[in-house]
């Protein structure tokens, strides 16, 4: 749960988000600071490892802001790992101290995804009365945050300045997919309007 919030409410890739630390966190300023990230490697040879990587470009060294939902989980954390007398002892590259000890990859966290949307499925048909049309979830991985960003009709270089991206044509492209939809949504709202007004006359 407390990843999934991290990731929907920052926008943090899987590497941005394990390798979070807890001086990375400032709880008073509620940022968080981005200078690098974690990488897991599965090579033939040598087998599996964790590396800790720069960002690819100067603009995705970054402190962000947090919103209230991101906070609270990260304070929990903290609070549960302090009364439970957890603590991280992994190094990788001289860095520890992770907020997440027992570190995810990305294939873990797709499957745990996976798991959930199969779950909630089975329970929607399981409850679902006969001949019921019956909505059920379609596969989606970690990454939705900027969908959540354009819907929410935030300025485009804020959402560039938020993600670290050096260039904005991959949000664009999100950008106008969620406009055409929005429009659709809101051309219709507008043509149910007409008919009310319509038959109220």
């Amino acid at each position: 749960y407390m990843i999934f919030t991290l990731m929907l409410g920052t926008g943090f890739c899987v590497g941005e988000a394990t390798k979070l630390r807890w001086e990375d966190v400032d709880f008073e300023n509620n940022t968080i600071n981005i200078n690098h990230t974690l990488i897991y490697y599965n090579h033939a040879e040598g087998g599996c490892y964790f590396r800790v990587n720069t960002p690819k470009t100067k603009v995705g060294e970054r402190s962000i802001l947090i919103i209230e939902s991101v906070k609270e989980v990260l304070e929990k954390e903290r609070e549960y790992q302090r009364l439970t007398g957890i603590e991280c002892t992994a190094r990788v590259d001289g860095f520890t101290n992770f907020i997440f000890v027992n570190v995810q990859h990305q294939g873990i966290l797709n499957k745990t995804l996976c798991r959930i949307i199969r779950d909630c499925n089975q329970e929607v048909l399981d409850n679902a009365k006969d001949n019921e049309n019956v909505i059920l979830l379609s596969k989606f991985s970690c990454h939705t945050f900027t969908t959540h960003l354009c819907e929410s009709g935030i300025n485009i270089k804020v959402i560039q300045s938020v993600l670290g991206y050096s260039g904005i044509n991959t949000i664009l492209d999100i950008y106008a997919d969620v406009t055409r939809n929005l429009k659709k949504a809101e051309m219709e709202n507008f043509e149910d309007f007409m008919k009310k007004k319509k038959d109220a006359d």
